[in-house]
């Protein structure tokens, strides 16, 4: 009769360290899901460019009909950005590309020569800032 206690009692141990390992198992995971999510997050919200256009236009020294265009030619931007941000690495860098191409190009019809090297000075620290060109 002592032995069937002890056959219990170790059964029980067995059982307790399978559901505890099960648990850290299950938390472990959970907690590296959420550090991908979180990664993505902030991959995603690299793209979204919110600039304050009043703070642009004093650095840029823009005239009131220049600030209209660059303001539409800035939501453009933005527009692209987000939308290259959906697609994978390969297509997403092109679409980065081409998308700071564009914007430079249109600024180009719209800003003085000492305008355009304040913006193309503040775009590329903006853009490695956020991590979008090296």
């Amino acid at each position: 009769m002592n032995t069937l206690p002890r056959v219990k009692k170790r059964k029980g141990k067995k059982m307790k360290k399978m559901i505890l390992t099960m648990v850290a198992m299950l938390s472990m995971t959970a907690a590296f899901a959420e550090g991908e999510k979180t990664a993505e997050v902030s991959n995603l919200e690299a793209y979204e460019l919110n600039i304050n256009m009043n703070k642009l236009s004093k650095a840029l020294g823009l005239y009131d009909d220049q600030k209209e265009a660059v303001e539409e030619i800035h939501h453009t931007f933005a527009a692209e950005l987000k939308f290259a941000a959906v697609y994978g690495k390969e297509d997403r860098d092109a679409m980065v590309k081409r998308a700071i191409s564009n914007d430079v190009k249109w600024m180009r019809y719209i800003l003085n020569k000492y305008q355009m090297r304040t913006y193309l000075e503040l775009l590329n620290v903006t853009m490695k800032n956020r991590g979008l060109i090296k």
